[in-house]
Parts: structure tokens; sequence; C-alpha cells
């Protein structure tokens, strides 16, 4: 590639996108994120990874002016399963703006960036689950293994100090789970509990006869950091045991580059069928105020490299 359509690696891509969400669908790349105002959804797309920089950004779904989703509308994702295209995304209320919970929106038609979408509220537990959704939750991803879908999400446990974790459960359709949530990781280790304690915005690409997820950990300042597990593609997903979890994180702040706190990541292919990293880190090393509200959280691109035991490497070396 050359010209308007090379990628720059590892620099400010999309300018004020966190938590950005790249999705290649039957020829058009799709791009959603947080938008700093954090009062909508916002979606792009385009034949290629480099034209989404400039692509026309349309708002598909705004907030609630009162209620549910009224505030902190986070960490949007499109996916199409089941037949149909959904976004799923996080919410709080004007009037307690941290009472987040996941919910869904489905595409009423096979466009997505011009079909209307309807909303489908909270996403549903499964009928003997009696756990999930019920505290702060948000960062919901879906995959596909083996002809079954899966959602995996961030969830506080309030014990002392909020505890973020990262569950899973089988899908039933695009909005209501078929199983009980389990444990698949808490913050561990010092790198996890910087700030707050916390592993957040999963991410799954599968390569190699393995899934790796990556996930988001500490908070949202320079401190914030990539983890990541490891599971076989023939191994029980809903067993805690099948996956491995990275004693170090695999992609934290470089001063030197003047990268600070990269994460809450997704993964694409370019036009070659070449591994991609979205990733929003920030540029400057002193925040004014409360990070989670300073916007300068910029979508930048990272080529996934593959060591000789066909695992990911994360690396600021393009």
């Amino acid at each position: 590639m050359s010209g308007k359509n090379e990628l720059k690696f590892n620099e400010p891509w999309i300018l004020q996108r966190a938590d950005p969400y790249v999705y290649f669908h039957d020829g058009w790349y799709y791009f959603t994120a947080s938008i700093p105002a954090y009062d909508g959804i916002i979606l792009r797309r385009a034949k290629t990874i480099a034209e989404l920089a400039d692509a026309e950004e349309k708002m598909i779904w705004k907030k609630h002016d009162t209620g549910i989703m009224s505030a902190n509308i986070w960490a949007p994702e499109i996916h199409y399963l089941f037949g149909k295209w959904y976004v799923y995304y996080a919410g709080g209320e004007e009037n307690d703006i941290f009472n987040i919970r996941p919910y869904v929106l489905e595409c009423q038609g096979q466009d997505p960036f011009n079909d209307p979408w309807e909303e489908k509220g909270k996403m549903q537990r499964a009928d003997d689950d009696i756990f999930s959704f019920e505290a702060f939750s948000l960062d919901a991803t879906v995959f596909e293994n083996k002809g079954k879908w899966y959602y995996i999400w961030a969830e506080k446990v309030s014990v002392g100090p909020q505890i973020s974790n990262l569950y899973i459960a089988e899908m039933e359709c695009g909005y209501k789970l078929k199983t009980v949530q389990v444990l698949l990781t808490t913050p561990d280790y010092d790198w996890e509990r910087h700030g707050f304690w916390v592993n957040e915005g999963p991410a799954i690409i599968k390569r190699n006869g393995k899934i790796f997820m990556t996930y988001s950990a500490s908070d949202t300042g320079i401190n914030y950091c990539m983890g990541m597990l490891t599971a076989d593609e023939d191994s029980d997903l809903l067993d805690p045991l099948s996956w491995k979890k990275e004693r170090y994180p695999v992609l934290q702040t470089n001063r030197e580059l003047e990268i600070y706190g990269p994460g809450h990541n997704s993964f694409t292919v370019d036009e070659n069928g070449n591994d991609i990293m979205v990733y929003h880190a920030r540029k400057e090393a002193e925040i004014e105020g409360d990070p989670l509200y300073n916007p300068n959280r910029h979508a930048m691109l990272m080529p996934v490299r593959w060591d000789e035991n066909g695992r990911p490497v994360f690396s600021y070396d393009n």
C-alpha cells in the first residue's frame, strides 16, 4: 500500500476515539468507538482501513434524556451474528451515571450504516442465572467458535473496593445468554491494580488452533495496559481451567515513544490479510483531572506479529 492507503502504526490514527472497534464484513470495514461526550454511538465505514480515518461519521443512536441509557455511553462494538447486525454497548443513568449496564441494538435490515436500529434493552442473562448484570457491567464482546457464540464482559463485584472481573457465557441469540456466567480472570497482579483493580475490554483473535483473549487492566491513565489469556480452540471455553493467563502485560506504556496507557483494543485484518490490532492510547504523560473525562485517548494501529510458537506479539517496533 502507498499514499492514501498507507497505514501508519503506533501514532494517532483517529483522534479522540477511545475503545476503538473495527469490524470487517462483506467488503466493508466498520469503525465505532467511545466519543468524548459519551452521548451516543457513532459508525463509519470504508473499503479500506486507511480510508476509515476520513470516512463519514454517522450517529446511529443517541442516548436517552433520562432513565437507563442516558449517560456514559461506552465502548460500542458492532457485530454480525445469527443473521443480523448488533451493537453491544454500555450505559448509565443521568441521575446515577455509574449505574452502568450492558445494552443491545439490533439493526432492522442488512445495511448497518443506513438501516434503522432498534433497542433490545439490557442484555438478557440465562434463565437460571441470578448474578449477571446486577452490578456495574460493561465492555462486552462476542465471538464464535465451533458453531457456538460466546459473550465476554466485565462486571464489578462489591467486596470492599470494587473489583472488575471478566466473565464468559454462551449465547442463545443476539441479545440473550444461554448459560450462567463463568469467571475468566480477576486482577491478580500488581500491574492490574493501579488506581483501581480492573480487568476489562476483552478482545478475541483466533489463530493457529488457539483463542487469544487480550484485555485491559488498571485505571484509564498512563498505567492502563494489556494482558492476555489463551485457550485451545477444542477446549471447553466455559471451563476456567481451559484458559491460561499471562503473568506480565503484553503491552504497556512506552515513555520513549510517548505512547501512554495503551489498551481497550480490537482486532481486524487489512486488505492483504495481515492481522492488525486497533487500540487507544494517549500522547501525554500528565493528565489534568479525571483520566476518564480527558478526551485525548486516540485510536491507533499496530501490526500483529506471530512468534515461532504461533502466539501473537504486540510490539511498537513496526
